[in-house]
Parts: C-alpha cells; structure tokens; sequence
C-alpha cells in the first residue's frame, strides 16, 4: 500500500452531540485505490465518521485532510463534495426527477457542465449501473435496488476522487442487494477510491483491501481482510466476527 499516494488523512477526529461523545480520537488514512470498509455493530459511530468525512457533521476536534488540505476549514463546500461524493442508504433521490435527470443535475448545477455534456455523462454511469432502460423512469417507479443504482450513477457523474457509502445495501431487500454489490465491485476493479460502511462481511472480506472495525466512537483494529478476518488481534474484534463465522 505504500507506493500509493495517500488522498485522506483523519488526524484526532472528534465528534459530540451534547454531552454524547460519538467520535474519539480517530486516526487513519486512505491511499488512492484503496476499497475500505468500515465495520462494527450499530452505534459505534461509523456513520457519523462519514458524515464528518462528507461535512454533513462539522467535527468537533481533529482534523480531515484531503490531498493535505484539512477540509474542516473547507468553505467551498459543494466543490469539496463533487470530489468526495456520498451514496446513502435511503437512496436521496429527487422524486420529481427521472433518472437521467437525477443524474444531471449536479454536473450542470457545481460542476457547469453543459447540458448536453452532463446527458452524455449521465447516460455513460446509468448504463455502466446497468439502467439504462430506466432513465426516463422517476424514483417511485423503480424498486430499491435500482434507485440505489441511479443513486451511484449520480455520483459517479460528479467525477468524484473518493466515493464514500452509507450501508448502501441496509435498505434492501435481500434479493437487490447483490445487483448493489455487483455495481460497487466493479468500480472497486477499476480503481476507484471507496469509503464503506457495510454490514456485508463477505463483501468486506474480499472487495476491500483495507477494512476498519469499530467500536463504541474508536478504531479498535485495522488491517487487510486477511488480518482482520483471517486472523484478528482484539478481543472484541473477534466476538463481533464470530457471528460472522460461516460465511
């Protein structure tokens, strides 16, 4: 991994709400390419470090630095935000919009794009996501698994360096969530730099090469999946796998 050059470095990443400290003393770093996945059972504050990550939360201490640039001090925050693009778990789309258009908007909005341009390019990532027969379709006519699908060709319309995800399978049901998984592999061959929070440990254990487990607003352990899942040095890094052992 170190012949890569690093694009974020998390540096005492903090964060409270109220006197409910979520976040502490975080640290860790992202190299381009890199496919991360961060796991941990739910409220270990995973979520909230990518909404610090994404400036949806403002961190309470530490610092995010993106290509060296610590982005907490960011005030061009839509820029920042086409470089670093979010895909949730409930999808965001916009209900009034079809899928092309829910595509375009952003490249002609932050990024100036023409509309011609962004059309071409929204039609680019929707086949790429495979729906393209759906583009004229509006979110309410598409089943989860599709509007998660228009969600990533979204953001990938933004030309984003980093694409961070929010349990981007956790909404579906069962049957969707391969053809999800499916579309984020691919991106994870061709080298796009990811940030997952995922409740998929199989998906985790080999799409990644970088996985983080957290608990209770800490990094407990990191490394590759081979020694987090293979062989995993906490405690507690092995009681929450241990659910996970028949994979």
């Amino acid at each position: 991994m170190s012949d890569k050059k690093e694009i974020i470095e998390i540096k005492h990443l903090g964060k409270t709400f109220g006197k409910n400290e979520v976040l502490k003393d975080i640290n860790f770093s992202i190299n381009e390419g890199d496919v991360t996945c961060i796991i941990g059972a739910s409220g270990s504050g995973k979520s909230t470090m990518l909404r610090c990550i994404n400036l949806l939360e403002t961190p309470t201490s530490g610092e995010i630095l993106f290509k060296g640039n610590d982005i907490t001090k960011e005030k061009n925050v839509a820029a920042y935000r086409a470089k670093v693009g979010m895909c949730f778990q409930s999808f965001n789309l916009f209900s009034n919009m079809t899928a092309l258009k829910n595509c375009m908007v952003g490249p002609m909005k932050v990024l100036k794009k023409s509309k011609q341009e962004a059309e071409q390019d929204a039609l680019f990532f929707l086949t790429k996501v495979g729906m393209a027969p759906f583009i004229k379709a509006k979110p309410k006519q598409l089943s989860g698994g599709q509007q998660q699908r228009v969600a990533i060709a979204r953001a990938l319309a933004m030309h984003p360096d980093v694409l961070l995800f929010d349990e981007p399978t956790s909404a579906l049901d069962p049957q969707m969530v391969g053809e999800v998984l499916e579309v984020m592999k691919t991106l994870a061959k061709e080298g796009l730099t990811m940030i997952i929070v995922t409740h998929e440990m199989a998906f985790a254990r080999d799409v990644s090469n970088h996985v983080v487990y957290m608990q209770d607003g800490v990094i407990w352990e990191e490394g590759t999946p081979q020694e987090i899942f293979g062989n995993p040095q906490k405690q507690e890094t092995k009681d929450f796998l241990s659910r996970f052992i028949n994979m």
